[in-house]
């Protein structure tokens, strides 16, 4: 019996080690699998793992006495900005350009099922949410005159999710309320959508839509080629941004129309080209470049005078029905028409029973900052900010920062070159962005 037994144990002991060999090894593999998933004995979610394979060392870049230190990533921003900047005033510079002070703008997003994608964490419709948010509220803020309107595409059809109206929190409480992807989109239903609304917008009215699109294809019930030419006709001007490939529908689209076509980099490339002054929320910046009117196309600049209402606001004890949302409201919440005397519950509107433009003084000043910009700033070089720090220690003129660090040397900064005032970087975007004024030049001429 043993004899029989330590035979067949001996048979089968060549294949039971080489079991007991390869059982091993994959467990070693499997060990191995495990310690790059969790690398703390545990398996790593799905958003660890994405975040795992950042290249964290390219944030760094070596200094003169050949120290690694972080990438001052606030004097890469100002550097693109300014590029930004020096390219708008020389086109500006160079001929006179008309703009639209009175823009009315159909965001069309993409909510198909393209836009689940997780290439953008979390996922690229809700980068689009976020970033159409803060568009939204930077396009209200340069063109407080304008109107918005939002439409999704989705399962092949496109629906308009909210009127165009000048109220940027309406607009952004619905779009965040509507956030689910499905189906494929329909570029040609979207655009015999927005056709059909801003065709019957006024002649005075710049029409524009900017189309988020996530996917690759659309999916058209009939010729898209027609319907891109009722936009061309009805002078639309349709711009596209793309979070994936280039199509040659959308380039086509906006070449036909006279907007732009930009594809966004997804965040991978973002971050690993930091060297080359790419900014790390390319999405964010290619949507915002339309937040400033774009020029005005030849052949549809014309020189209109527009009627305006100023409206005030009403009496506490009057009550009245508002004639946007149809509800009982007094006096106080909103706006009288000077016209016909009905009430509204916001500014910029067009009157619902007169047609009247309804604004407010402040709207219609701050509108005009875009005909009479502010002039780039001259960089300040570091042989003369030096000499300005040993006289006496230099500071902004905005924000009263002091330019000299801690190594006893001037900082990067700029001056203006009406007033001469030094700003440092911040308050160099602050003025050109916001405020649309310089306080150096605003100042002598208060005094004066």
């Amino acid at each position: 019996m043993y004899g029989v037994g330590g035979g067949g144990g001996g048979f089968n002991a060549p294949s039971t080690a080489s079991g007991r060999r390869r059982n091993k090894g994959e467990d070693d593999d499997d060990d191995d699998d495990e310690e790059e998933e969790s690398g703390e004995g545990r398996v790593l979610e799905a958003w660890e793992r994405a975040y795992a394979d950042d290249r964290s060392w390219e944030a760094l870049q070596e200094d003169e006495s050949g120290l690694l230190r972080p990438i001052d990533t606030k004097t890469l921003v100002h550097a693109q900005y300014r590029r930004r900047l020096l390219l708008r005033s020389a086109a500006s510079a160079s001929a006179r350009i008309q703009k639209g002070l009175i823009r009315y703008l159909y965001i069309v997003i993409d909510l198909s099922r393209a836009a689940s994608e997780m290439d953008y964490r979390p996922s690229r419709m809700a980068v689009v949410a976020k970033h159409a948010e803060a568009f939204i509220r930077e396009f209200f803020d340069q063109n407080p005159l304008s109107h918005v309107g939002i439409v999704t595409i989705k399962d092949g059809i496109s629906h308009r999710l909210t009127e165009i109206g000048g109220s940027p929190e309406s607009q952004i409480k619905a779009l965040m309320g509507k956030l689910e992807c499905s189906g494929d989109p329909s570029l040609q239903n979207a655009l015999e959508l927005v056709h059909g609304y801003l065709d019957q917008v006024p002649s005075y009215g710049h029409k524009e839509v900017l189309i988020l699109y996530s996917a690759l294809n659309t999916c058209d019930p009939g010729d898209i080629m027609e319907t891109i030419g009722k936009c061309k006709k009805s002078k639309i001007r349709c711009s596209v941004i793309g979070l994936s490939a280039e199509i040659f529908i959308c380039k086509h689209l906006c070449e036909e129309t006279g907007g732009s076509y930009t594809v966004a980099l997804d965040e991978v490339l973002k971050y690993a080209c930091v060297f080359a002054f790419v900014y790390p929320s390319h999405f964010k910046e290619l949507l915002l470049e339309h937040a400033p009117p774009p020029p005005a196309i030849a052949e549809y600049a014309a020189a209109n005078l527009i009627k305006m209402g100023f409206p005030q606001r009403g009496a506490e004890d009057l009550i009245s029905i508002c004639s946007c949302h149809k509800k009982i409201k007094s006096g106080a919440e909103g706006y009288i028409c000077p016209r016909c005397k009905v009430n509204v519950c916001e500014l910029p509107t067009e009157c619902r029973t007169c047609g009247l433009t309804l604004v407010s003084s402040p709207h219609l000043a701050r509108s005009y900052h875009h005909l009479f910009p502010v002039q780039p700033f001259d960089e300040v070089s570091s042989m003369y900010s030096n000499k300005l720090g040993q006289k006496g220690g230099q500071k902004c003129y905005g924000c009263q920062q002091s330019f000299i660090n801690p190594d006893s040397q001037s900082s990067l900064h700029v001056r203006c070159p009406k007033c001469n005032q030094h700003f440092c970087l911040d308050c160099d975007i602050y003025i050109h962005e916001s405020l649309h004024n310089c306080p150096g030049c605003e100042s002598r001429r208060s005094s004066s």
